[in-house]
């Protein structure tokens, strides 16, 4: 059952710090099994997420709050590249609770994070999309993000330590 929540209540969208680690990664749970991303560890994610919350040159991630209780979340990170002549972003994560999406969050921490990109400089924002995921394929397109002609994300897991 889907709940609405009024858009009179109390919405937020900040910075996250070290200290919103753990209520981050019951969002991120949520954001992998909808993904059907495998291999979800509580831990481990704690842990990749403080690091990633300490260390601003890896990248940063915002929260979204409705009511005072965490409702979304998005993570990017940075990397130089030649080819965009700069520091760019890639978008990592971006989920917003199945009872929040009504209210806007997911472009609410786009802008945000847009914003902090162009403030360090980057040249060049970019994601990856779920093949079936059409929603997310419209929002983000809706929101200037289009296919790059003639390329195709390729990928190979290397040992995690």
């Amino acid at each position: 059952m889907l709940v609405s929540v009024p858009v009179t209540e109390d919405i937020h969208i900040r910075l996250a710090t070290p200290s919103d680690s753990a209520a981050l990664v019951p969002l991120v749970e949520q954001y992998w099994r909808f993904e059907a991303i495998e291999g979800f560890d509580a831990a481990r994610v704690a842990s990749l997420l403080e690091q990633v919350l300490k260390d601003a040159a890896l990248g940063r991630a915002w929260i979204a709050t409705v009511g005072g209780m965490p409702a979304g979340y998005l993570l990017a990170v940075f990397v130089f590249s030649l080819e965009f002549q700069g520091l760019t972003a890639e978008i990592d994560e971006l989920f917003v609770v199945q009872r929040h999406r009504s209210l806007g969050l997911g472009g609410k921490l786009l802008d945000a994070a847009e914003a902090h990109f162009r403030a360090a400089g980057c040249t060049h924002v970019a994601l990856q999309i779920g093949r079936d995921n059409e929603a997310a394929r419209a929002f983000y397109q809706r929101r200037g993000f289009a296919g790059r002609h003639g390329f195709e994300l390729v990928s190979k897991v290397l040992a995690i330590p």
